[in-house]
């Protein structure tokens, strides 16, 4: 039996960055994660300045690839808007190898199954024992699906499905582009040039809006790569997608049980106007460790719940603006 005071379950930012904290307070924990790093994951890689200021990041020093953007460019229903921002893109390839070294913490590949709580302890497959236990491992935590899938269900309006691609490609456009409600995708569609010469695509929309249209988000994404043609800002290239899925969020109630806690996608704290999940990832990932440091009652309340809220109005106008006649704006409003 292998032994720690806290072991986390999944090893992406927030898991991560729950080590880091607790590791710079001296608290002994261990990291299981099913995939070894640096594994794929796809993901546009926002970064807001405030998950580089919660994760104490010199990005002069970063040493991997770190892009900034100082505009986007958003195409609402064929009406364009460039909006001023400060943000970055990272490869998630990179990044969340580097999160997790950087934490110091132990790390063994593991394929949680089973967790059991024994007296003030839990034991996972009969093979690691903990005091603490962090879920952080996405969706399909099975911290999650052990102890919180009952009294914390997730609500299926808020489940969203992807497709992505990340490549490398000789990028004409440095800039960021985003399509709200085109073709009247109920969600957005992405354009991301990043650092070292890759790029990432990708459509989101809630999964619910998509069945209740007789809907797909495949018809979506190959009308997307018709349009990234128009514009010519991917060409010549058929991208094979691959998707995932994940929760906006919504009420977040029972995050904490004796001694688990839940973080990051496991808790569904995806932004709601983008959809975002680093940021959020983080935040729970630090109030975890500091919950178990101090022993303070731990609560994701203060996890922000939008990416952008100065331009939301922005979005909201423009969207009912080029949707004019739909009677209620929720059916068109991406992320309410």
């Amino acid at each position: 039996m292998i032994n720690s005071k806290v072991i986390i379950v999944g090893g992406g930012p927030a898991g991560s960055t729950c080590a880091w904290r607790l590791r710079t307070h001296g608290i002994e924990c261990l990291v299981l994660d099913k995939e070894e790093f640096p594994r794929q994951k796809l993901c546009a890689g926002w970064i807001t300045p405030q998950a580089i200021k919660d994760l104490e990041i010199d990005v002069e020093a970063y040493p991997l690839s770190l892009r900034r953007f100082d505009r986007f460019h958003v195409h609402i229903s064929r009406r364009d808007v460039t909006l001023t921002v400060h943000q970055f893109a990272i490869r998630r390839y990179e990044f969340d190898e580097w999160l997790l070294k950087r934490s110091g913490a132990a790390m063994q590949i593991h394929d949680v199954k089973d967790i059991k709580k024994a007296g003030d302890s839990y034991v996972i497959d009969d093979r690691y024992r903990c005091h603490y236990l962090v879920g952080a491992g996405g969706t399909n935590c099975p911290v999650y699906r052990t102890f919180f899938k009952g009294p914390n269900p997730r609500a299926k309006d808020r489940l969203i499905v992807t497709l992505e691609a990340e490549f490398p490609y000789a990028y004409q456009d440095c800039d960021c582009h985003l399509w709200f409600v085109q073709n009247k995708l109920p969600g957005y569609s992405w354009y991301v040039p990043k650092g070292n010469g890759y790029v990432n695509i990708g459509i989101g929309g809630f999964s619910e809006r998509l069945k209740a249209n007789n809907d797909t988000i495949q018809r979506h994404w190959g009308l997307f790569l018709k349009e990234l043609e128009r514009l010519s800002l991917v060409t010549n290239y058929h991208a094979r997608a691959k998707g995932y899925m994940y929760y906006v969020r919504d009420g977040v109630d029972v995050v904490h049980k004796d001694g688990v806690f839940l973080t990051g996608d496991a808790a569904g704290l995806a932004t709601r106007d983008m959809g975002e999940g680093i940021g959020p990832a983080v935040e729970s990932g630090i109030l975890a460790a500091d919950a178990i440091i101090t022993g303070k009652p731990f609560s994701l309340r203060s996890v922000k719940r939008y990416s952008f809220p100065r331009y939301w109005t922005l979005f909201k106008v423009g969207v009912l603006y080029s949707l004019k006649g739909l009677k209620k704006f929720g059916r068109a409003n991406p992320y309410t």
